[in-house]
């Protein structure tokens, strides 16, 4: 079905997109992705539908931006509280730091330093006044990270207040985790840089593993996620990070 062909082949597609492809209305699109979800061949998401990946497999940008985006809408604002005028912070690859970025482009003097081409370009099309942005070098992945020797070679070099990380996976014993082993040096090279670690993750990241593991549960200072994380997450969470933040998700 061609539905199916055009979500694997991008990870993800909007229903105005696949109506004005397909020259068919919004309705009939709908309904083929009820079909599909049924049958289990893709997910519908809120205005589309993304295709399933693996715990271990890295979906690409546009894939993870269109799911859970109450939740990171939420998380993001949260976060915002964290951010003064003057600061110098970090922030990771990833679709909950670029909703972040987003949010940020009113608060003027910050020093953003980023391995996301998607989140410089968040500063460049809408810069805030005297704000900086240092884009690192690097290979550039599915999801849009820039990694490898070269980001970690110019992130050691570089000293910021804070560092706002996205994760692929929360789990207690495998901790914060990525399913690129070279995301998780370039983001471990990115928390050493930084006074403060702040994991931004929604509830859908509990009990999943990626292949590398970035940090330890205890090395987050903070953890902000959302009120859809299950009780046992909020026990162990609780205990192990240093602040756990849970924003509240509009429906």
């Amino acid at each position: 079905m061609r539905i199916l062909r055009r979500v694997s082949e991008y990870g993800a597609a909007r229903v105005a997109d696949l109506a004005e492809l397909f020259k068919v209305s919004e309705m009939t699109i709908r309904r083929d992705l009820d079909a599909l979800a049924e049958r289990g061949a893709l997910d519908k998401v809120h205005g589309g539908a993304t295709s399933r990946a693996s715990r271990t497999e890295e979906p690409g940008f546009a894939a993870k931006s269109a799911r859970q985006q109450a939740e990171k809408d939420a998380i993001a604002r949260a976060a915002v509280e964290l951010i003064t005028p003057g600061s110098s912070i970090g922030i990771s690859a990833g679709t909950t730091t670029w909703t972040l970025a987003r949010q940020l482009t009113g608060i003027p003097d910050l020093t953003v330093v980023t391995n996301s081409i998607q989140i410089a370009d968040v500063f460049h099309a809408a810069p805030a006044p005297n704000t900086s942005v240092v884009l690192t070098g690097g290979v550039r992945t599915p999801s849009d990270a820039l990694v490898g020797p070269v980001a970690v070679a110019a992130l050691s070099q570089l000293h910021v207040d804070l560092v706002f990380l996205g994760v692929h996976g929360i789990d207690p014993d495998a901790g914060f985790t990525t399913p690129n082993i070279l995301e998780a040096e370039t983001d471990r090279a990115m928390i050493s840089a930084a006074r403060r670690l702040i994991v931004l993750a929604d509830h859908t990241k509990w009990r999943t593993v990626g292949l590398s593991t970035i940090a330890r549960l205890d090395q987050a200072d903070v953890l902000i996620s959302d009120d859809a994380l299950p009780a046992d997450a909020l026990d162990t969470l609780g205990e192990q990070v240093g602040d756990l933040v849970i924003a509240t998700a509009s429906s």
